[in-house]
């Protein structure tokens, strides 16, 4: 599953990490407080934005494997942590970052998380991550993937989960309508069978919960305003593609709909820790 470019995610990088979940980050950085040397595995990693978000969080050793099955996104996120870091070496296909006196180690794994999760994720990791990725797969696909980490014992944090919101400034009357459409769209196959949506978010608490973990989530919505005009722009005209793709909307009134020259918007997304329970 890939059908994102490197563009767009540069473009989405900045409104992504300005709203990440503060308290939830911190309670991630709480939970590894004193642990100098952790293996993080990254799902959907896209161009490494999670990484760069992330690691300022943890300790001062880390070893990422960032999986995706874009070999295009893997390599550009090479050359944008290289840029990224304060210094970098390769080695053996791997790169060895240095970044505000962190030692970050990362290796990049191409497979498909819907064939072969196990494969994905590999034998163990301290902590498993992702981010803008689970309102993609399915509900059975989630039920699944807190099994395999419950199985390693592995923490989780994901970020950027949508979970349906979504405000539009100036307002339209078909607003209503275009999200409804747009969420019919969402819920297509992609490579996972029916995406769960905007429910991944309970879904996911539901399905670690019963794992016996201890989850919180909390709100992550991205919040726009006229320095996003770049970001709002694409982010109108993608919506209106899919909406329009599923033959819900009438030809002129997704005309009037992208017209609207739009100032803000609001999509609403969620962050979720999951944090396994202790080993006696």
């Amino acid at each position: 599953m890939s059908a994102f470019s490197p563009a767009w995610l540069d473009l989405r990088e900045p409104v992504d990490h300005r709203s990440r979940n503060t308290a939830l980050a911190h309670a991630l950085a709480q939970h590894f407080d004193g642990r100098r040397a952790l293996s993080v595995v990254d799902l959907g990693s896209g161009t490494g934005s999670n990484l760069r978000a992330t690691a300022p969080l943890l300790g001062p050793e880390q070893h990422w494997t960032l999986v995706d099955l874009d070999e295009a996104l893997l390599a550009a996120a090479v050359a944008r942590l290289t840029a990224w870091a304060d210094a970098c070496e390769e080695r053996a296909g791997a790169l060895v970052l240095c970044k505000a006196q962190k030692r970050i180690e990362v290796a990049f794994r191409r497979a498909d998380l819907a064939g072969d999760l196990d494969a994905a994720l590999g034998p163990t990791a301290d902590l498993v991550t992702a981010a803008a990725l689970f309102d993609l797969v399915s509900a059975a696909f989630i039920t699944r993937f807190a099994g395999a980490l419950a199985a390693r014992n592995s923490a989780f944090y994901t970020v950027l989960t949508y979970d349906g919101a979504q405000r539009w400034m100036p307002p339209h009357p078909a607003d209503a309508a275009m999200a409804a459409a747009f969420h019919r769209h969402q819920g297509r196959d992609k490579g996972f069978g029916s995406a769960a949506g905007p429910a991944a978010p309970q879904l996911l608490s539901e399905a670690f919960a019963a794992a016996h973990y201890s989850v919180r989530e909390a709100d992550s919505a991205w919040r726009l305003g006229g320095e996003d005009a770049g970001l709002i722009a694409d982010l109108a005209l993608g919506f209106a593609a899919a909406a329009g793709e599923t033959g819900a909307i009438d030809a002129a009134t997704l005309a009037s709909w992208r017209g609207v020259a739009r100032t803000g918007a609001l999509v609403g997304h969620a962050d979720t820790l999951a944090l396994p329970p202790r080993r006696t």
